[in-house]
Protein backbone atom coordinates (compact mmCIF):
# COMPACT_ATOMS: atom_id res chain seq x y z
CA UNK A 1 0.00 0.00 0.00
CA UNK A 2 3.25 2.25 0.46
CA UNK A 3 4.00 2.32 -3.14
CA UNK A 4 2.61 3.67 -6.69
CA UNK A 5 3.09 2.63 -9.74
CA UNK A 6 2.67 4.09 -13.11
CA UNK A 7 3.18 2.31 -16.56
CA UNK A 8 4.47 2.84 -19.80
CA UNK A 9 0.77 2.72 -21.07
CA UNK A 10 -1.87 3.54 -18.73
CA UNK A 11 -4.68 1.42 -19.03
CA UNK A 12 -7.33 3.27 -17.67
CA UNK A 13 -11.54 3.20 -18.01
CA UNK A 14 -12.07 5.33 -21.31
CA UNK A 15 -15.85 5.71 -20.35
CA UNK A 16 -15.00 7.05 -16.58
CA UNK A 17 -13.87 10.97 -16.15
CA UNK A 18 -11.06 11.71 -14.25
CA UNK A 19 -13.18 12.15 -10.79
CA UNK A 20 -14.83 8.58 -11.46
CA UNK A 21 -10.89 6.72 -12.22
CA UNK A 22 -9.61 8.20 -8.92
CA UNK A 23 -12.39 7.51 -6.68
CA UNK A 24 -12.70 3.70 -7.94
CA UNK A 25 -8.85 3.02 -7.76
CA UNK A 26 -9.20 4.89 -4.20
CA UNK A 27 -12.09 1.69 -3.65
CA UNK A 28 -9.34 -0.53 -4.39
CA UNK A 29 -7.59 0.46 -1.30
CA UNK A 30 -10.50 0.41 0.71
CA UNK A 31 -10.18 4.40 1.82
CA UNK A 32 -13.13 5.42 3.64
CA UNK A 33 -15.50 8.04 1.13
CA UNK A 34 -14.09 11.22 3.14
CA UNK A 35 -10.91 10.34 1.91
CA UNK A 36 -11.47 9.70 -1.25
CA UNK A 37 -13.16 12.95 -1.93
CA UNK A 38 -10.39 14.85 -0.04
CA UNK A 39 -7.49 12.78 -2.61
CA UNK A 40 -9.37 13.03 -5.54
CA UNK A 41 -9.63 16.78 -5.13
CA UNK A 42 -5.90 17.09 -4.32
CA UNK A 43 -4.21 15.18 -6.83
CA UNK A 44 -6.37 16.13 -9.89
CA UNK A 45 -5.40 19.48 -8.78
CA UNK A 46 -1.96 18.72 -8.98
CA UNK A 47 -1.69 17.11 -12.05
CA UNK A 48 -3.18 20.30 -13.32
CA UNK A 49 -6.88 18.22 -14.66
CA UNK A 50 -9.36 20.39 -12.65
CA UNK A 51 -10.80 21.87 -16.12
CA UNK A 52 -11.23 18.69 -17.46
CA UNK A 53 -12.27 16.84 -14.24
CA UNK A 54 -15.93 15.97 -15.54
CA UNK A 55 -14.62 14.75 -19.38
CA UNK A 56 -14.20 11.30 -20.16
CA UNK A 57 -10.91 9.55 -20.74
CA UNK A 58 -11.19 9.12 -24.03
CA UNK A 59 -11.52 12.70 -25.19
CA UNK A 60 -7.92 13.28 -23.15
CA UNK A 61 -4.93 14.07 -24.72
CA UNK A 62 -1.67 11.92 -24.27
CA UNK A 63 -0.46 14.19 -22.13
CA UNK A 64 -3.38 14.21 -19.83
CA UNK A 65 -3.90 10.84 -19.99
CA UNK A 66 -0.43 10.77 -18.38
CA UNK A 67 -0.95 13.22 -15.96
CA UNK A 68 -4.32 11.32 -14.77
CA UNK A 69 -2.27 8.06 -14.87
CA UNK A 70 0.14 10.01 -12.30
CA UNK A 71 -2.80 11.05 -9.96
CA UNK A 72 -3.36 7.31 -9.75
CA UNK A 73 -0.40 6.18 -8.90
CA UNK A 74 -0.51 8.55 -6.46
CA UNK A 75 -4.26 8.37 -4.94
CA UNK A 76 -2.85 6.01 -1.81
CA UNK A 77 -0.45 8.54 -0.55
CA UNK A 78 2.60 5.90 -1.85
CA UNK A 79 6.19 7.11 0.06
CA UNK A 80 7.77 5.13 -3.18
CA UNK A 81 6.49 6.23 -6.89
CA UNK A 82 7.67 3.95 -9.86
CA UNK A 83 7.69 5.64 -13.23
CA UNK A 84 8.37 3.65 -16.27
CA UNK A 85 8.74 6.13 -19.19
CA UNK A 86 6.78 8.96 -17.79
CA UNK A 87 7.30 11.17 -20.42
CA UNK A 88 7.63 9.09 -23.62
CA UNK A 89 5.33 10.17 -26.22
CA UNK A 90 4.58 13.98 -24.55
CA UNK A 91 4.88 16.97 -26.15
CA UNK A 92 7.80 19.56 -25.23
CA UNK A 93 4.96 21.40 -23.05
CA UNK A 94 4.03 18.18 -21.53
CA UNK A 95 7.01 16.83 -20.96
CA UNK A 96 7.64 19.80 -18.89
CA UNK A 97 4.73 19.64 -16.91
CA UNK A 98 5.42 15.96 -16.14
CA UNK A 99 9.15 16.77 -14.91
CA UNK A 100 7.87 19.57 -12.87
CA UNK A 101 5.67 16.83 -11.35
CA UNK A 102 7.88 14.39 -10.74
CA UNK A 103 10.66 17.21 -8.90
CA UNK A 104 7.40 17.80 -6.79
CA UNK A 105 7.06 14.61 -5.62
CA UNK A 106 10.42 14.56 -4.81
CA UNK A 107 9.97 18.06 -2.87
CA UNK A 108 7.40 16.50 -0.77
CA UNK A 109 9.71 14.01 0.77
CA UNK A 110 8.50 11.22 -2.01
CA UNK A 111 11.35 8.53 -3.47
CA UNK A 112 10.94 7.80 -7.17
CA UNK A 113 12.58 5.95 -9.30
CA UNK A 114 12.26 6.48 -12.70
CA UNK A 115 12.94 4.45 -15.64
CA UNK A 116 13.46 6.17 -18.78
CA UNK A 117 15.84 5.97 -22.02
CA UNK A 118 14.82 9.82 -22.64
CA UNK A 119 18.47 10.65 -20.80
CA UNK A 120 17.75 14.66 -20.90
CA UNK A 121 14.55 13.96 -19.36
CA UNK A 122 16.85 11.60 -16.53
CA UNK A 123 19.63 14.29 -16.33
CA UNK A 124 16.40 17.12 -15.81
CA UNK A 125 14.99 15.26 -12.53
CA UNK A 126 16.89 13.08 -10.76
CA UNK A 127 19.50 13.24 -8.39
CA UNK A 128 21.37 9.56 -8.39
CA UNK A 129 21.27 7.34 -11.72
CA UNK A 130 21.91 3.47 -12.30
CA UNK A 131 22.68 2.46 -15.99
CA UNK A 132 22.20 -1.09 -16.83
CA UNK A 133 23.91 -3.22 -19.89
CA UNK A 134 22.24 -6.29 -20.73
CA UNK A 135 20.73 -6.88 -17.77
CA UNK A 136 24.07 -5.89 -15.60
CA UNK A 137 24.52 -2.61 -13.58
CA UNK A 138 27.59 -0.70 -15.07
CA UNK A 139 27.02 2.89 -13.33
CA UNK A 140 25.41 4.13 -10.20
CA UNK A 141 25.58 7.48 -7.88
CA UNK A 142 24.94 10.87 -7.91
CA UNK A 143 24.57 12.59 -11.54
CA UNK A 144 26.81 15.62 -11.27
CA UNK A 145 29.65 12.99 -9.73
CA UNK A 146 29.40 11.24 -12.39
CA UNK A 147 29.05 13.63 -15.31
CA UNK A 148 31.82 16.19 -13.65
CA UNK A 149 35.22 15.96 -15.81
CA UNK A 150 37.58 16.40 -13.39
CA UNK A 151 40.87 17.24 -15.08
CA UNK A 152 38.89 20.45 -16.96
CA UNK A 153 37.71 23.85 -15.62
CA UNK A 154 34.95 25.98 -17.47
CA UNK A 155 34.74 29.17 -16.18
CA UNK A 156 31.64 31.61 -17.60
CA UNK A 157 31.29 35.11 -17.25
CA UNK A 158 29.55 38.17 -18.75
CA UNK A 159 30.89 39.58 -22.17
CA UNK A 160 34.52 40.21 -22.81
CA UNK A 161 36.29 42.31 -24.96
CA UNK A 162 38.94 41.00 -27.59
CA UNK A 163 42.02 42.51 -25.33
CA UNK A 164 40.23 40.87 -22.28
CA UNK A 165 40.27 37.28 -23.99
CA UNK A 166 43.67 37.48 -24.91
CA UNK A 167 44.72 38.67 -21.12
CA UNK A 168 43.14 35.40 -19.88
CA UNK A 169 44.31 33.04 -22.34
CA UNK A 170 47.74 34.89 -21.55
CA UNK A 171 47.54 33.68 -17.60
CA UNK A 172 45.88 30.54 -18.47
CA UNK A 173 49.01 29.21 -20.69
CA UNK A 174 51.29 30.96 -17.83
CA UNK A 175 49.87 28.01 -15.62
CA UNK A 176 50.39 25.64 -18.03
CA UNK A 177 46.82 24.84 -19.33
CA UNK A 178 45.25 25.80 -22.87
CA UNK A 179 42.70 27.27 -23.35
CA UNK A 180 40.22 25.02 -25.43
CA UNK A 181 37.37 27.12 -26.79
CA UNK A 182 35.79 30.51 -26.09
CA UNK A 183 32.27 30.42 -26.97
CA UNK A 184 28.69 31.85 -26.15
CA UNK A 185 26.62 29.56 -24.29
CA UNK A 186 23.69 27.85 -25.03
CA UNK A 187 19.92 27.03 -24.48
CA UNK A 188 18.64 23.84 -25.68
CA UNK A 189 15.77 23.74 -27.76
CA UNK A 190 13.22 22.28 -24.95
CA UNK A 191 13.87 25.66 -23.09
CA UNK A 192 13.72 27.60 -26.94
CA UNK A 193 10.31 26.10 -27.33
CA UNK A 194 9.20 26.56 -23.85
CA UNK A 195 10.29 30.82 -24.21
CA UNK A 196 8.20 30.86 -27.45
CA UNK A 197 5.13 29.53 -26.16
CA UNK A 198 5.50 31.52 -22.97
CA UNK A 199 6.29 34.76 -25.02
CA UNK A 200 3.33 33.74 -27.38
CA UNK A 201 0.92 33.72 -24.30
CA UNK A 202 1.93 37.36 -23.33
CA UNK A 203 1.75 38.68 -26.88
CA UNK A 204 -1.02 36.51 -28.74
CA UNK A 205 -1.26 37.17 -32.28
CA UNK A 206 2.46 38.60 -32.68
CA UNK A 207 3.65 36.58 -35.49
CA UNK A 208 7.61 35.96 -36.57
CA UNK A 209 8.55 37.77 -39.41
CA UNK A 210 11.83 36.44 -40.77
CA UNK A 211 14.71 40.04 -41.96
CA UNK A 212 14.21 38.79 -45.16
CA UNK A 213 10.80 39.25 -45.56
CA UNK A 214 8.86 42.66 -45.47
CA UNK A 215 6.86 42.97 -42.51
CA UNK A 216 3.87 44.11 -44.67
CA UNK A 217 0.63 42.03 -44.51
CA UNK A 218 -0.35 43.64 -48.28
CA UNK A 219 -0.41 41.59 -51.23
CA UNK A 220 1.71 42.83 -54.40
CA UNK A 221 0.34 44.08 -57.01
CA UNK A 222 -0.82 42.25 -59.80
CA UNK A 223 1.34 42.73 -63.01
CA UNK A 224 -1.03 44.64 -65.81
CA UNK A 225 -0.87 43.47 -69.12
CA UNK A 226 -2.02 45.32 -72.13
Amino acid sequence: ERIGYLPEESYLYRFLNADETLDFYGRLFNMSKADRRERVDRYIEMVGLTHARHRQLKEYSKGMTRRIGLAQALINDPDLVLLDEPTTGLDPLGTRDMKDLILKLRDEGKTVVMCSHLLADVQDVCDRIAILYEGELKQLGRVEDLLTEQGRTRLMTSRLDDAAMAEIREVVERHGATVETIDHPTSTLEELFLRTVEESRERPGQRFVPEDVPASDEEPAANESE
